[in-house]
């Protein structure tokens, strides 16, 4: 406890940090302020105070329960994911924008500046089904045309305003600006969660409750940090200036790939695609899809085969993006330094492919699975409050575990910067890499 204090005291002895942590707490203040805003001309006590359930549900978790509320911030930063995801996959078949994201830091900002503009079509399209699906007619001036504009311009201009609050985070405090937008939405809602359960449940059965999400927190958590290591013979050290002297061995080293390479982008977004079918059963002609139905209905086998798919696919997709076996084949090269057994070169960045594709798919499904946890948990009547299960494994889960590695290892980083002992007396706390998007980085 002492030790823990101490670490606090360095935190705040740290200029830089102790600034980039305030910096971000203001923000984040801003985010939840504005979840409360209620849109103007709508009667707050005219909507559900409840906790909506099925897949509206999930959705008001991920917005810190905005959603539900009306708020000015009811979409979220989910349009800049959505649009995020599109402009990754135009990358596979537009050649301007695969030309893009091999150009750098000017083509990233070409590629931010697309995904900014997407993000306003989508909002201006998802506004107007969000007012008439979610809030009650008889809460807003239903026969006001005027209002109705005026409600999808905040909500759009909003939804900008949070994609400009996580960019910040990102530029000037400390973490990832977008996920922590997202894991702040999560985590607000543990309280309420806990509760409900507690009251719907005997006190023996929580406790077991409990038990199994501190083991399913741990799995998280090894998944995460799980890492396959490579070995590489570093290039042999000259001891002496003379031909005459000896040559050392060149040291051994390793190349760490990481069994969950792409971190939470993947969950992020393939809950986003979940979503998708519930945009679609807004407009009337589809509104009695029994296909659409299932894949809303997250007690259902279609929502679930879809979100255990898309993680899938997606961690494919962003492990792809973060890690180059032929970069890392060319420099092991022009180092001199290769892996025993294998010749350098190609031979090199396809065994390198090989073992990262060997660990990639089991990787998958495992995070896989338990994204879908909750919903198992719920299908098999083992929960009560559907509040509480969103937090018993699943995409919230995953998402606040591996946000919150990523925050402790940049707050490491600063503080061995300054010769700090560091969070941890290793002074090694190991996070995910980074999954560079076109927008932002998780």
């Amino acid at each position: 406890m002492r030790a823990f204090f101490n670490t606090l005291k360095d935190i705040w002895n740290h200029d830089e940090l102790r600034k980039r942590i305030v910096y971000t707490m203001i923000l984040l203040l801003v985010y939840r302020v504005g979840s409360f805003i209620v849109l103007p001309g709508v009667d707050s006590s005219m909507l559900d105070s409840g906790s909506q359930s099925g897949l509206l549900g999930f959705l008001g978790v991920f917005t810190g329960g905005a959603f539900s509320r009306a708020s000015i911030f009811a979409l979220g930063i989910m349009p800049y994911i959505s649009a995020s995801i599109i402009i990754q996959l135009l990358g596979l078949a537009v050649p301007t924008i695969t030309k893009l994201q091999r150009e750098g830091e000017s083509g990233r900002k070409k590629i931010n500046q697309y995904t900014r503009t997407l993000t306003i079509v989508i909002g201006l399209v998802q506004a107007p089904g969000y007012i008439k699906s979610t809030i009650p007619a008889n809460a807003y001036p239903s026969d006001s045309f005027g209002w109705l504009i005026a409600a999808v311009l905040i909500i759009t201009c909003s939804t900008l305003f949070v994609m400009w609050l996580g960019e910040k985070i990102t530029d000037k405090g400390i973490g990832n600006g977008i996920s922590l937008i997202i894991m702040t939405g999560i985590i607000s809602d543990i309280p309420k969660g806990f509760i409900s359960e507690w009251n719907a449940q005997s006190p023996f059965f929580f406790l077991i409750e409990l038990a199994v999400l501190l083991v399913v927190v741990g799995a998280a958590v090894a998944i995460i940090q799980a890492v396959r290591r490579i070995p590489v013979q570093m290039a042999k050290m000259n001891m002496g200036g003379g031909g005459h002297m000896p040559q050392g061995e060149g040291a051994r080293s390793y190349i760490p790939l990481r069994v969950n390479s792409a971190g939470v982008m993947p969950i992020i977004f393939a809950q986003a695609i979940t979503f998708v079918p519930l945009y679609l059963r807004q407009t009337e002609a589809l509104q009695d899809s029994n296909i659409l139905a299932s894949l809303t209905d997250v007690q259902s086998w279609g929502y679930n085969v879809l979100l255990f798919a898309s993680i899938i696919l997606f961690t494919f997709f962003y492990t792809a993006i973060v890690t180059n076996p032929n970069q890392i084949a060319d420099d092991l090269k022009r180092n001199g330094n290769f892996v025993p057994g294998v010749k350098p070169g190609k031979p090199t960045a396809d065994f390198i492919d090989e073992v990262l594709s060997r660990i990639t798919f089991p990787g998958g499904v495992f995070v896989g699975l338990i994204a879908i946890l909750p919903s198992l948990v719920m299908m098999l009547g083992l929960t009560k409050e559907q509040q509480f299960s969103v937090f018993f494994g699943g995409t919230s889960l995953l998402i606040t575990v591996g946000v919150i590695l990523d925050l402790l290892q940049q707050i490491e980083s600063h503080l061995l910067s300054r010769h700090y002992d560091g969070l941890m007396k290793t002074g090694r706390v190991r996070g995910r890499n980074n999954a560079v998007t076109s927008g932002f980085t998780a």
